[in-house]
């Protein structure tokens, strides 16, 4: 007999004939879509995005505005009007440098953390223009939010590359300073539509 196995059947004969008290808790009730909306509103803007709810039709409108006349890179697959707006095709460093703005579509959305996943898709375009412009516009859908991380996993293909947002891009130096848009957009603006 191993120890393993002694250890085991000391613990298994104390326990023989007792059965412990324990309350289990409630399974948790699923969160309805509106739940999961307002938890992923709240949950962005804890991280100092700025959150903007609209319906389908002033979709344009309201990017336009979140632009605030800011020239804006977009992916080729937007499929948007976003006017004055320069379409990736590949454009340089230097050239996403002088670009104020990014305006991309998100995966998914994910309510617990306030976190969005790009997979860069045609409507997300490459990983560089969502890094490299000072404001990223990123629309969500509504339907597109999930309550958790493992729903968004269970959504993302692993073979894509994913960029997770949660909030703008920020880091703090040894005296706990925060500093924001040092390696991404100084400011994530959310465009959540539905």
């Amino acid at each position: 007999m191993s120890a393993r196995d002694e250890i085991l059947g000391r613990v298994r004969s104390a326990l023989d004939g007792v059965s412990p008290a324990v309350d289990l808790p409630a399974a948790p009730r699923a969160p309805d879509r509106g739940d999961l909306v307002a938890l992923f509103d709240e949950r962005v803007a804890d991280y100092r995005a700025v959150v903007t709810r609209c319906a389908a039709a002033d979709l344009e409108a309201t990017v336009a505005e979140a632009l605030g006349g800011a020239r804006a890179v977009v992916p080729p697959g937007l499929g948007l009007e976003v006017p004055g707006s320069v379409v990736d095709d590949g454009l340089t460093a230097a050239e996403l440098d002088a670009i104020d703005a990014v305006v991309t579509r998100a995966r998914v959305g994910i309510a617990e953390t306030g976190t969005i996943v790009l997979d860069h898709a045609p409507d997300q375009g490459r990983r560089a223009i969502s890094l490299v412009p000072d404001l990223h516009v990123c629309i969500v859908d509504a339907s597109q939010v999930v309550a958790d991380v493992p729903d968004a996993i269970a959504l993302l293909d692993p073979a894509r590359p994913t960029t997770w947002i949660s909030g703008p891009s920020a880091t703090s130096d040894i005296e706990l300073d925060r500093v924001e848009g040092v390696h991404g957009p100084r400011t994530l603006h959310v465009v959540l539509v539905g």
